[in-house]
């Protein structure tokens, strides 16, 4: 968890009407955890999914509201400019496509604000930005900047002087020789063409998601700021790039507009979105009984807007707040805003003995089987892509159930195979000794009303003499000694699986599975070295209900 050491001092300057005490008794409250205290310095422990509190401007904004200083959502009150702008060229659509930013006028900048806005932005990089892979910022003095912008491509013989440097180097340079270079240039791949953003001379102003030109540092006599954030994902940018400006607006800055246009890129809105929850579902899952008014209080001190919408409470959630995803995380804001240490624990009506689950205990035995007969336990997740469950295995989508909004494009579906995973592993292990030898159980989901869930239990084999008789005697030995089961193979067809070499898997008649050898096309697809065998069978109706 990322770590930001700041003042009370400078704390109890920004809130106001606050005591030292009161300060270190509230940050808990706001899900800060106090790591350590040397007299005026306080290191505090805060959550990823909450950047703002990489600074003390956003502490200092949640500890106005849960203090009862300054309650309801922060509103950024950014002034419309036809000055500042950024024409976007299509040949950055198939590298990092969307850019956006923001201008920051007549603040005040010391030592202290540049430090925190530098770790702010490392930790925006390392959270939302996943390691400046999704999103990157930069950070700019604006006065050296002439705008409009071009954020464009160049190839890597393209020259300017870095960040911290005072010598020019081409693109390759600073990624071989800086270090920064070495750290992120992977996210640029072998790309020939890389993003660039120039200014109306052409003077580089920014290389995302590597580095700032030197000539744009932010100094101690900086008074204006430039903001621009790039990246792969539209809302990921955007999501960064609000949290900047409300701090910046915290910190004493006047915010304008920067006019985007080109290639599917717009100016920002940075608007509130609507939420709306349930007083029963609050009361139900707080154990409280609280009227519409204290809720509608209790959220205006977690910074956010609320109103009475008809039996529902109304919420208006500003941009920077993106860890608000549904009513649940409503729920515990106004836990927060109410007060936590008002909250009475209380024991369970009814008492009764943990036991194991008769399930666990099955799978259990499948899993010890399957480890005395040499294999390793894989414990993939169940949610993946459509690239290693339909394209790398061959085998064409049937209703897969996606997920909405998803954060992650490896993490877009639930599966419906546990094969594909397991593969995927071996696929990440090429470089490790042979025979590889996997099995996982797990549950796989299917599209119905209410959504299907099934236990399968998959393993594979790969090495230079993997086969078909083996992968059938280990089935048969785990569904034997653990289960009195005999099996029955049948000859069929499979995407994934080799013609002539393919079985489906009967047990008393009822076919549960599908074995074999894997087809050379899935093991190109995957890069894997050496022949592959597997199954997978469902258990769920088998061993158990």
């Amino acid at each position: 968890m990322p770590v930001v050491e700041v003042s009370y001092s400078r704390l109890q300057k920004l809130v106001g009407k606050a005591s030292k005490k009161q300060i270190s008794e509230s940050l808990p409250f706001l899900g800060l955890d106090i790591e350590s205290e040397d007299k005026d310095l306080v290191r505090v422990e805060y959550s990823p999914n909450r950047p703002d509190y990489s600074t003390d401007f956003g502490i200092s904004l949640g500890l106005e509201g849960i203090l009862g200083i300054k309650t309801g959502s922060i509103k950024l009150k950014i002034k419309k400019s036809k000055t500042y702008a950024i024409n976007v060229k299509s040949n950055v659509s198939k590298i990092r496509p969307f850019v956006t930013g923001i201008v920051a006028k007549n603040g005040k900048i010391d030592d202290k604000i540049i430090k925190q806005l530098m770790a702010m932005q490392e930790d925006l990089h390392f959270g939302i930005g996943r390691k400046r892979k999704k999103s990157s910022i930069g950070i700019h003095d604006l006065d050296k900047i002439c705008f409009p912008l071009t954020y464009t491509t160049t190839d890597r013989n393209y020259k300017f002087i870095p960040l911290n440097s005072k010598v020019e180097q081409t693109i390759s340079e600073i990624l071989q020789n800086t270090e920064v270079g070495q750290d992120y240039g992977y996210v640029l791949g072998n790309s020939a063409q890389v993003p660039i953003i120039v200014d109306s001379k052409d003077d580089a102003v920014s290389f995302p998601p590597i580095i700032n030109a030197d000539k744009t540092t932010v100094t101690t006599k900086t008074k204006n700021l430039f903001v621009e954030v790039t990246g792969i994902n539209k809302g990921d940018a955007e999501d960064m790039l609000s949290v900047v400006a409300t701090i910046l607006q915290s910190a004493g800055f006047n915010l304008e507009s920067v006019n985007i246009s080109g290639a599917r890129n717009k100016t920002p809105k940075l608007e509130h979105r609507q939420m709306s929850v349930s007083p029963s579902l609050i009361n139900d899952s707080l154990g409280l009984t609280l009227n519409n008014s204290t809720i509608i209080s209790s959220l205006k001190k977690s910074r956010l807007d609320a109103t009475t919408s008809g039996k529902n409470i109304s919420c208006k959630i500003p941009p920077y707040r993106f860890d608000i995803f549904g009513p649940m995380d409503l729920v515990e804001e106004v836990a927060l805003g109410y007060g936590v240490e008002k909250l009475t624990p209380q024991l369970s009506s009814s008492e009764t003995l943990g036991m194991v689950n008769p399930i666990s205990s099955k799978l259990k035995s499948v899993s010890l089987t399957m480890v005395g007969l040499g294999y390793l336990e894989a414990l993939n997740s169940s949610l993946t892509s459509k690239r290693i469950l339909f394209e790398m295995t061959n085998r064409e989508p049937k209703n897969p159930i996606a997920v909405l909004d998803s954060k992650s494009q490896e993490h877009t579906i639930l599966r419906d195979s546990i094969l594909p995973g397991l593969l995927e592993n071996l696929s990440r292990n090429i470089h490790a000794q042979y025979p590889q030898k996997l099995f996982e159980t797990g549950t796989v989901f299917f599209k119905n009303d209410p959504i299907d869930e099934k236990t399968n239990f998959a393993a594979v084999w790969a090495n230079q003499d993997a086969n078909f008789s083996e992968m059938k005697s280990i089935l048969q030995a785990v569904l034997k000694t653990g289960f009195n089961l005999q099996i029955e193979t049948k000859t069929a067809t499979h995407e994934t699986f080799e013609k002539g070499r393919t079985a489906s898997i009967l047990v008393d008649g009822k076919t549960v599975g599908i074995m074999g050898e894997i087809n050379s096309n899935t093991i190109e697809n995957y890069k894997i070295r050496v022949p592959v065998s597997g199954f997978e069978i469902t258990l769920s109706g088998l061993i158990f209900d």
